[in-house]
This record gives structure tokens, sequence and C-alpha cells, in this order.
């Protein structure tokens, strides 16, 4: 079970858009294993050939899960996902919230304000006043993100009302 090399474009092609699919060593099937055109690496290529096996070559649910390196209860979410929005449902959908739900731009100015008013306060610091003061529950990691992290933050957290844009302190600034 030769796993082919792909040229560097294409793996760092497939990893940029997270589609290089960790597991290539997994998939067994016959077509990738000895047609050059079937690549193992490629997620979204991978996951296709498993529905179309079931759907089109009559394999049971398992034989296909297994010959690609999923797991059943993976194959049933993959199929349904193919079903329902074709090939876009095959592409790796991002977990979790998209933004800190309880950074808002209330906080996010308090944060600032306070880092300008005392550069030495740590983010342990920040969170333990953020609470005191604002009631507002927070990770220090979050605190620590929201202050380096303009760029992760939503445009309605960084402009202000006026649509200006709020600073970020530098790390010269703390």
């Amino acid at each position: 079970m030769k796993i082919q090399q792909l040229p560097d474009e294409k793996s760092k092609a497939l990893k940029q858009q997270n589609l290089l699919y960790a597991k290539a060593s997994t998939v067994t099937d016959e077509l990738f294993q000895t047609l050059q055109f079937f690549d193992p690496r490629d997620l979204l290529q991978v996951k296709y050939e498993m529905v179309r096996r079931v759907l089109n070559d009559g394999w049971s649910v398992s034989r296909s899960a297994a010959a690609f390196g999923f797991s059943r209860i993976s194959y049933y979410r993959i199929q349904h996902a193919f079903q329902t929005l074709g090939l876009l449902g095959l592409l790796p959908q991002k977990h979790g919230p998209s933004r800190p739900t309880k950074i808002t731009r209330e906080v996010l100015a308090f944060l600032r304000r306070r880092r300008e008013q005392q550069p030495a306060l740590s983010a342990a610091e920040l969170t333990a006043l953020l609470a005191s003061e604002l009631g507002v529950r927070v990770h220090i990691r979050t605190v620590e993100r929201a202050l380096r992290d303009k760029k992760k933050l939503p445009r309605s957290l960084t402009q202000g009302s006026q649509g200006e844009t709020l600073t970020r302190p530098t790390k010269d600034s703390g």
C-alpha cells in the first residue's frame, strides 16, 4: 500500500485549504492504490469516492468507510452533507464559535482602556478586573487573544460607532 508522493505545490495547496487528508495511509481502496488520478491525500476526492462506492457500486457502508479510513458514523454524516449540499457538503467545516461571544465592543474597550492606564497589568489581572467590574467571566487566553488579535475579532468589534477603527495596543505598549 504505497502512497504516491504529491508535488509540493499540491500538498501545500491541499493543506492551505484544509483538504490534506492526514490519514491518507488508511485509504485501501483499489482505485487509490492503482490509478494515479486518485489521490488518497485529497480529502474531498476521498470523501466523494467513499460515498460513490456505496451509492453507485453497491458497497456496504462498513466496507466503504473502512476502505477510506472513516467510521460508519462519519460516513453517514458525510453522505448526508453530500446529499444536502452537493460537493460543498464534503468540504471541511470549521468547528466551534466563529468569534469570542463575550468580548463585546464594551468589553474590548474596557480591556484596552485598562491596559493603556496600567501597561503592566497581566491577562490574569485583567480577567479578574473584568469579572469584578463588568461581571463578565472569560478565560485568560480569551483576554490575551482579544488584546493581541485584531484580525480574529469581527469588524463590528473593531469599528467604533461612527465607523472609526479602534486602535490596538502595540507590542511595545503591552
